[in-house]
C-alpha cells in the first residue's frame, strides 16, 4: 500500500497529514473493521441520527487510502449506493481521504463542531461542501484502549446547525459508547 501525503491548497492544508494511517490500517484489519458494512453499526448510525436530528450519521473507519462508512444513516434509508445517473453524486459507503471532515477529527484526536462550515475557510473549501451540499458537521474520534484512533462517529446536515454544547456532549458520548462496544466485541470474539 502507498500513502499519499496531504496536498496543500494555497496556504491551507485541506487534508491533514496522518502519520498513524499505516498503523491504523493494520489495527482495523486485526479487529475485522472497515472492510464491510455492519448491520449493528448501521443501527448505531440510525440511533445517532435520531439523537442529533441530523439527516446523515456515520461510523467511519479511515485507512491509508480511503474512508469507509461501516455504519451509515441517510434520509429514508440506511444504505444508499452511489448513483451518478443524473450527474449528481450521492453518499455511498466509501469516500476519498481528502473529502469531508473526519480526517481532521482523526488527526486532531478531538471532537469537531462546525455549525456552518462556510464560516471556516479551511473547511468551506472541502469537496463535500460543493459535491454533497454539506453545511454542518459534528464528529468525535473513536480512540481505543491502545490509544489508536480507529475512525469517527459523526452527524452531518445540509443546513447550518446550532449543535452547541449539547451536540458536543452527545457526539463524544456516542463515540465512547461505540468504542466500549467495539472493544467488548474484540475481547469476546463476538459480533457487535
Amino acid at each position: 500500500m502507498s500513502y499519499d501525503p496531504p496536498r496543500p491548497a494555497g496556504r491551507l492544508l485541506l487534508t491533514p497529514e496522518d502519520k498513524e494511517a499505516p498503523a491504523r490500517t493494520r489495527r482495523l484489519h486485526s479487529l475485522g473493521l472497515g472492510e464491510r458494512p455492519e448491520p449493528a453499526l448501521d443501527a448505531f448510525a440510525d440511533r445517532l441520527a435520531e439523537l442529533t436530528r441530523a439527516p446523515y450519521a456515520m461510523v467511519n473507519f479511515i485507512d491509508v487510502s480511503r474512508q469507509f462508512f461501516a455504519g451509515l444513516h441517510t434520509p429514508g434509508s440506511t444504505v444508499l449506493t452511489v448513483n451518478t445517473d443524473e450527474g449528481k453524486p450521492e453518499l455511498g459507503r466509501y469516500l476519498a481521504r481528502d473529502h469531508g471532515f473526519c480526517p481532521h477529527v482523526v488527526v486532531r484526536r478531538k471532537a469537531l463542531v462546525l455549525e456552518d462550515v462556510c464560516d471556516y475557510p479551511r473547511f468551506a473549501g472541502n469537496p463535500v461542501v460543493d459535491e454533497f451540499g454539506v453545511r454542518s458537521y459534528l464528529g468525535a474520534p473513536l480512540i481505543d484502549s491502545t490509544g489508536m484512533v480507529l475512525g469517527t462517529v459523526c452527524a452531518v446536515d445540509v443546513q447550518p446547525r446550532p449543535w452547541g454544547k449539547a451536540g458536543l456532549e452527545t457526539i463524544k458520548s456516542a463515540a465512547a459508547e461505540l468504542v466500549a462496544r467495539l472493544e467488548q466485541r474484540a475481547e469476546d470474539g463476538l459480533p457487535l
